[in-house]
């Protein structure tokens, strides 16, 4: 494990850090100065000589490390990587239940809830670590991107792992609502249940036939809309795109939705189309001081 930073986060989010192999383990003679590691080290398009010549690399001790400072190995390197432009997602972050153990927030549409990949700053985490004060801010389980509606956030790691037990042992109840088609030859409910896997690389999940039960959702009609059915979602389970894979089994795919049946070439900054899916309600005992707690989103849909 890496010391302690000795850089305060920035947008939110912690330090990068990178540390050279020990005595030996490839001979240094290839590195005579730390310039020469990084260079080695780092991807092309960084560019580490500007971010030596402005101090942006810095040792453990919080000195920056220096073009021509000589190699030494088993030495961490600390640095803020460069984040790119990311549009603005439209939509207010609400705050909705904020105490010492918990925030409970209810997100727009197309805001992703950790910073990954081409959503950075446009997540939930890093928006609100910087915005709160929360530098160990963390989400308790997941919601997709295109997902609106209700996430729960740990304030601190000490907390996490009570909360997450609750999640994996299914003691959290999750309500979902969905905008989808009619079928009047559905009948409803219906308790939908399968196997669903997701392979690495792929956008959609899939159905694998005749294998053990991984999944299961009840799905209810609540009312309509402008022609097409609000659905009340109940999953007990917590498969990857389940719900959406669900509802497209039954023959009403969600509207808007960007995958399923068919995946849509969508520019990263298109926001026009949000995914008629809403996280809803969230109901669970406080495994610290056994109070009932249950949240709802002030969103409804069409969203």
């Amino acid at each position: 494990m890496p010391p302690r930073s000795p850089l305060p986060p920035r947008h939110g989010l912690g330090a990068a850090w990178l540390r050279t192999p020990d005595r030996g383990l490839p001979t240094p003679d290839r590195w005579p100065t730390m310039g020469a590691w990084l260079r080695d080290r780092l991807p092309e398009r960084v560019d580490v000589a500007g971010m030596l010549a402005d101090e942006r690399f810095v040792y453990d001790t919080g000195r920056a490390v220096g073009e021509e400072h000589p190699y030494t190995p088993h030495t961490f390197v600390w640095f803020h990587r460069d984040l790119p432009d990311e549009a603005d997602v439209p939509g207010t972050l609400l705050v909705i239940h904020r105490d010492e153990r918990l925030v409970v927030v209810d997100k727009p549409a197309f805001l992703s809830s950790i910073p990954r990949g081409r959503h950075v700053r446009q997540s939930v985490v890093v928006r609100l670590r910087d915005e709160l004060g929360l530098p160990e801010l963390s989400p308790l389980h997941r919601l997709d991107r295109v997902t609106s509606g209700l996430l729960l956030l740990a304030t601190e790691r000490r907390w996490r792992g009570a909360y997450q037990t609750l999640l994996q042992e299914g003691a959290v109840r999750k309500t979902y609502r969905a905008l989808a088609p009619v079928r009047a030859d559905l009948e409803l409910p219906v308790v939908v249940s399968n196997h669903i896997t997701k392979r690495r690389g792929t956008w959609q999940a899939e159905v694998v036939p005749d294998a053990p039960v991984n999944a299961e959702t009840l799905v209810e009609l609540e009312s309509e809309i402008g022609g097409h059915g609000v659905y009340r979602l109940t999953p007990r389970t917590g498969r990857t795109h389940q719900l959406r894979l669900h509802l497209h089994g039954l023959g009403i795919p969600i509207v808007d939705d960007p995958l399923y049946p068919t995946v849509h070439d969508i520019a990263v900054d298109d926001f026009s189309h949000p995914l008629q899916l809403l996280a809803a309600e969230l109901e669970l005992t406080d495994p610290f001081d056994g109070t009932s707690r249950r949240f709802e989103s002030v969103r409804s849909l069409p969203l």
